[in-house]
């Protein structure tokens, strides 16, 4: 009886442990609960680093140094100006006062040095805008205009008039072969890369290499029939210069600028959509195909005009976009247009150091772009992958 009455003493007490154990299990688990809001506060979101205000900033500093860097192209060179010669040359032209230069002045500002300007301006501007489209619709921050065979098109229409000394269009002979040479060589390789009415994006880059392989072999056949003064045309047309920058060059050069920056804003959204997959922006109503074929025309038209009356100038369009994606973030709305301005800030102070560092002889921009691109490039390589572990 006692070994019977033992346990049914003790389960009172047995019981009290269940409820004293249940509450010291409760705050045991509220750390735990509370400790999930913390875990966000350490991460700062990635919306806080790119915000509106930044962009707004960034296109403030961008317009502020091109304006700069116009005065100072103004004034620099051979023939040095100060700031209020070139002020009130522009208000005498302009019929806003101002009073006018003496006849050699005026000959350098408004014959040489401004079309030299508007053209930076110009080609600076479309390769920035054309590369932050190239690496938006291709998905891939290593494209730039000259991955499809625009930039090496362009060069092949442009030597070969060069080698064979073909002069139909007087001046005009090398821009506008270039031209037209750098679009029929985007138009084969969107068509060679199309199957079953569809084009995909490896296909256009290794149809583009293979374009650009097929291009450098014939400027090397070209290269090989020249004569000397040929060849020497041919190499300072491929390292890329402005010095022969006329207005009629600009004028040739305008209307497919600014047919191309006033197009390539509208298109800004479908490309963020575009950055989340082709399937996906099918699903949000976007024609793939067609906005592909679009943009690279739009593209095309831009390297081609600049490429035309320039040369080649490269990393232009591969850092600019990179550059500005870092400061403001991934947006099409803002990197289309920071791009082409960014490029020709870009542009035009490599032009302005150009003809200035080693004064009176100038250095080819497009070698100038390259020796500083390349190495700032490398760099903006080492610092993603150390930081995001890659491009991805």
């Amino acid at each position: 009886m006692t070994t019977r009455e033992g346990p049914t003493a003790t389960t009172p007490p047995a019981e009290n442990p269940t409820p004293t154990t249940t509450p010291t299990a409760k705050p045991t688990a509220t750390p735990a609960t509370t400790a999930k809001p913390t875990s966000p506060r350490s991460e700062p979101p990635p919306t806080t680093r790119h915000t509106p205000t930044t962009a707004w900033l960034l296109t403030a500093a961008l317009a502020a140094a091109l304006l700069l860097l116009v005065l100072a192209s103004a004034r620099l060179g051979a023939y040095d100006l100060s700031t209020g010669d070139v002020i009130g040359s522009v208000r005498h032209r302009i019929a806003l006062g101002g009073t006018e230069l003496d006849r050699v002045g005026e000959s350098v500002l408004w014959n040489v040095r401004f079309p030299r300007i508007v053209l930076a301006l110009l080609v600076g501007a479309s390769l920035g805008c054309a590369g932050a489209l190239m690496q938006g619709v291709f998905g891939n921050p290593l494209a730039e205009p000259g991955v499809i065979g625009i930039s090496s098109g362009a060069a092949v229409g442009a030597v070969g008039c060069i080698s064979l000394g073909l002069d139909f269009l007087g001046t005009w002979t090398v821009p506008v072969a270039a031209f037209a040479s750098g679009l029929a060589t985007v138009l084969l390789v969107y068509a060679l890369s199309r199957s079953d009415g569809r084009s995909e994006v490896v296909t256009l880059i290794l149809t583009g290499i293979a374009v650009n392989a097929f291009a450098g072999a014939l400027i090397g056949l070209f290269l090989f029939f020249a004569d000397t003064a040929a060849i020497n045309q041919i190499t300072f047309w491929q390292l890329g210069s402005l010095a022969q920058a006329t207005w009629p060059k600009v004028l040739a050069v305008l209307p497919c600028a600014v047919v191309g920056l006033a197009v390539a804003p509208s298109y800004a959204r479908k490309v963020d959509l575009l950055a989340l997959g082709e399937r996906p922006a099918r699903h949000l109503g976007v024609d793939v195909e067609r906005l592909r074929m679009v943009l690279v025309l739009v593209i095309a038209l831009l390297t081609a005009a600049a490429v035309s009356v320039s040369g080649i100038i490269g990393f232009v369009g591969l850092v600019v976009p990179h550059l500005l994606r870092m400061a403001a973030g991934p947006g099409h709305r803002f990197l289309i247009g920071g791009s082409a301005l960014g490029g020709a800030v870009v542009l035009l102070a490599g032009d302005l150091a150009a003809r200035t560092v080693a004064e009176p002889a100038e250095l080819p921009l497009g070698v100038l772009t390259a020796l500083f691109g390349s190495p700032f490039f490398f760099w903006l390589l080492r610092r993603t992958r150390r930081k995001q572990g890659g491009w991805a």
